[in-house]
């Protein structure tokens, strides 16, 4: 359906460049400004005094802007039928309150990797994140968030994104939303977000963020067959230290969209995709989950019928490349 829009677009100039859903995207980042506003302040002070923390509160600020990509993520315009989907309130009050509904947490895993490699990293060598991106709006910033503390924290170097290359799943993150964001961003009436925009569009300046749009992302294809359908696109997530993939779709892709049974381990699922280690960050809202421990699926479903399309539940799922 995405792609026939976008067909009927390219085939009526002069609009063959328009977005049918920026206007829905727009409004999201807008409804959500307090959101955006509490987590930029949030996150200038903890830049203040990055450099004083020491390993273990390094650590619990990780976690932290972790599970704000992760529930960040809810915003999906396509779950809510073009609905309402913005963040009214931030986040980080309730982390505590929403980790009983992280069904999969591999953020211990994540951290190992990060510091591991950073331990191991030579003069020469740089430490690279990708974020395979999801939503656009609030979402996005949550990315951007933990994207710059990545760089801040010095535990990576470079951080390359991943967005479409056409709009996608009404709230899906292209290259016009990305660029848009910051400088919304660069020139908010407010110091912190705007020092976050200033901050952000200086990165990619510098080359320490880049974007990327391949078409890949965009076609029906599971990413078990990424290497054959797009080797140029395989290979450049092979030259990654860490690929956290955001959102219900990616996961989907990631597993193959098929009905697997819940225990099913995650690497299996895969089906022999690994590039390099990777996280999915995911809200459910599509029945398919694996990686469970026997009889955790059954158990909720018994009680929430609904519980793996509400977005109610979250994974941090974790896979190191063989």
């Amino acid at each position: 359906m995405y792609r026939r829009i976008q067909s009927a677009l390219a085939q009526s100039p002069p609009i063959d460049n328009f977005d049918v859903f920026k206007e829905g995207k727009a409004q999201n980042f807008f409804e959500s400004q307090q959101a955006v506003i509490a987590l930029c302040t949030y996150f200038q002070e903890l830049l203040r005094n990055i450099k004083d923390l020491d390993e273990k509160q390094l650590k619990g600020e990780f976690f932290n802007l972790l599970q704000v990509a992760l529930w960040g993520n809810k915003c999906d315009l396509s779950f809510s039928a073009g609905e309402d989907s913005s963040q009214k309130t931030s986040p980080l009050e309730s982390l505590q309150d929403l980790l009983p509904y992280i069904l999969v947490n591999d953020m211990e895993k994540l951290w190992s990797l990060l510091i591991d490699t950073k331990k191991r990293a030579t003069d020469k060598s740089i430490v690279r994140v990708d974020i395979i991106l999801d939503n656009a709006g609030f979402e996005l910033v949550t990315d951007l968030v933990l994207a710059d503390f990545l760089l801040s924290s010095k535990l990576a170097d470079e951080i390359h994104f991943h967005g479409k290359s056409i709009p996608w799943y009404v709230s899906d993150t292209t290259k016009h939303d990305f660029n848009w964001t910051i400088k919304q961003l660069q020139s908010a009436n407010h110091m912190w977000m705007s020092r976050c925009g200033i901050n952000w569009e200086g990165n990619l300046k510098k080359g320490v963020w880049v974007f990327h749009d391949h078409m890949f992302w965009t076609l029906p294809h599971e990413f078990a067959s990424m290497a054959k359908v797009a080797p140029d696109l395989y290979a450049e997530l092979q030259k990654s230290n860490l690929l956290l993939f955001k959102g219900d779709l990616n996961y989907r892709k990631l597993a193959g969209d098929r009905k697997w049974e819940y225990s099913v381990p995650f690497s299996q699922a895969l089906n022999k995709f690994h590039p390099a280690p990777l996280c999915s960050l995911r809200t459910l809202k599509s029945d398919i989950q694996v990686g469970l421990r026997p009889g955790q699926g059954e158990q909720i479903q018994a009680s929430e019928p609904e519980w793996m399309i509400s977005g109610k539940y979250g994974v941090v799922q974790f896979h190191a490349a063989v």
